[in-house]
């Protein structure tokens, strides 16, 4: 079969598209002949070496497809079964590995490519928005980059809850994305200081809870927005690693709260990724909205790396076998 290969960390191209042999089920897990895999920021720490893997390795967790084989001792599913997973392993070839327990059954409703686009990232946006900090009405949360993938689902859960919602964004298009996602009030940060705009908008030290996926450049202008025993949700780097700092910042700013959430410690269990995939499928057919920016072939995922790198992408990436 064909598959996206890492033989040495680096840049986007150390994506080798190479032949490889078919990958055997183990006891527990399925074969998935792969329709769709989703591009995500993880893959990108992985393919430089940020998050350390044994070399050679393929890339994805994210994807949906039929089941191809089953392994030893899975039972409640079958062959030709329309199935995704969000901790799959392989996924960036034409045929992927995953644990039976952690793949879900798709409604007839739900096509494989509208699945590989929305499980990751509304896992993520569900557990953030329900669990991590259980927004409710009336509440204010700053949501970064929110005309990207998780952004825009962000967005719709969190005015779904009753939410106002103030967003970040860096160009006139995303603007308009995030205003048609239900974003209350759109900062362009490119164009204004994005805390200062904030504290124009709702007032000093009044945000609820800041939604941070972009980690370097945003993080320390976040803390003295939020109001005393506020949030602060740390769930990506995108532009890289926050460095070290005193933790009496928080004691200063308020007692504010400070989380590194992983959506591995929200899908610990069958049943509570089965009740979150249930919502999202539930809200998919109450309007909630799925944006896919740009679908790659496999051979090209160096290309897909590079788009989602450059932060210009609206929405999900897919690679297709």
């Amino acid at each position: 079969m064909l598959a996206v290969r890492v033989h040495e960390t680096g840049g986007p191209e150390r994506l080798i598209a190479e032949d490889v042999p078919l990958p055997e089920a183990g006891p527990g897990q399925v074969l998935v002949r792969v329709a769709a895999t989703g591009v995500n920021f993880v893959e990108v720490y992985q393919r430089q070496g940020l998050y350390p893997r044994p070399t050679p390795f393929t890339l994805g967790g994210e994807f949906a497809g039929t089941v191809e084989k089953l392994g030893p001792g899975v039972v409640g599913l079958k062959p030709g079964d329309r199935v995704a997973t969000a901790a799959g392993t392989g996924g960036y070839a034409q045929y992927a590995l995953a644990a039976a327990s952690q793949v879900v059954l798709l409604p007839d409703s739900i096509s494989l490519e509208l699945a590989a686009a929305l499980l990751l990232q509304g896992l993520t946006a569900h557990y953030l928005a329900v669990s991590t900090f259980p927004l409710k009405p009336g509440d204010t949360a700053l949501v970064h980059s929110a005309a990207g993938g998780v952004g825009l689902l962000l967005t719709q859960i969190a005015k779904r809850k009753g939410a106002r919602v103030l967003g970040t964004v860096s160009t006139p298009e995303k603007a308009a994305l995030a205003r048609e996602a239900g974003a209350d009030h759109v900062i362009d940060y490119t164009q204004t200081d994005f805390a200062g705009e904030v504290e124009k908008l709702v007032g000093k030290r009044a945000v609820d809870v800041v939604y941070d996926g972009v980690g370097q450049t945003t993080f320390a202008k976040g803390l003295p927005l939020l109001r005393p025993r506020g949030t602060l949700v740390l769930f990506g780097q995108s532009s890289g690693p926050v460095v070290p700092f005193d933790p009496q910042l928080l004691s200063r700013n308020g007692s504010l709260f400070l989380t590194r959430p992983t959506l591995g410690d929200y899908t610990q269990t069958r049943e509570e990724l089965l009740s979150r995939t249930e919502d999202l499928f539930s809200w998919l057919t109450q309007g909630l909205s799925v944006r896919i920016d740009r679908k790659f072939p496999l051979s090209e995922a160096s290309a897909a790396h590079g788009a989602l790198e450059s932060r210009g992408t609206t929405g999900k990436l897919l690679l297709i076998p």
